[in-house]
């Protein structure tokens, strides 16, 4: 039998997350100290009791995420001796679920992958910095949604927002120009709508 293991990416994480894996398994404490240690930063700390605004920096829940990731794979290493780098046929991962996945597959240690997590977030939130910018969700002509997706009140929207991060069938934030009118979209587009943007990262319903 096949096995292959995803790993989530960012817009996963909440405040409390990996405590009770803490709590229960000395081996996922290892990797949250592994963490800890590798950044320099009670990282672990956050995770457990917030601030949730903090611990939604995308510098923070990046690494975050991954180490949640590797505490539970040391679990079913530790407890089920399951080693998903002998056990499984592929590991992937969701945007930095990737970085998790090569972990998994030991192709990188769990302090290289925290600190290059650490990195990647401090840069791509310095690209849109907290609070500039908006989500232009976008449909493409003739795609059916199996469920609606519930569009934000106007005032929870930007009427001018400063940046433009466009998602259309992509992992990835883009940069785009100020009005969505240069986008140039309006024959591939069948219904767009700006959402309050928070930081470089995707949103849960994702």
């Amino acid at each position: 039998m096949s096995r292959a293991f995803v790993f989530p990416g960012q817009g996963s994480q909440a405040v409390g997350m990996g405590h009770s894996l803490a709590e229960a398994f000395s081996a996922a404490r290892e990797v949250f100290e592994e963490v800890d240690d590798a950044l320099s930063q009670n990282l672990f700390r956050l995770m457990v009791e917030g601030p949730e605004d903090e611990l939604m920096l995308t510098e923070n829940a990046q690494p975050a995420l991954m180490a949640v990731s590797m505490a539970v794979v040391r679990v079913l290493q530790s407890e089920g001796n399951l080693d998903i780098a002998d056990a499984a046929s592929c590991v992937a991962g969701h945007s930095l679920g990737e970085y998790s996945a090569l972990a998994a597959a030991r192709s990188l240690t769990v302090p290289d992958v925290a600190r290059l997590l650490k990195t990647r977030g401090q840069a791509m939130q310095q690209a849109v910095p907290l609070g500039e910018g908006a989500w232009l969700r976008c449909w493409a002509s003739g795609w059916k949604r199996r469920r609606k997706s519930p569009t934000p009140p106007l005032k929870e929207m930007f009427a001018r927002p400063p940046t433009i991060t466009a998602r259309i069938r992509s992992c990835c934030p883009v940069r785009l120009p100020r009005s969505p009118g240069q986008l140039k979209l309006r024959r591939i587009m069948a219904r767009a709508a700006l959402c309050r943007y928070r930081s470089a990262h995707h949103f849960i319903v994702l």
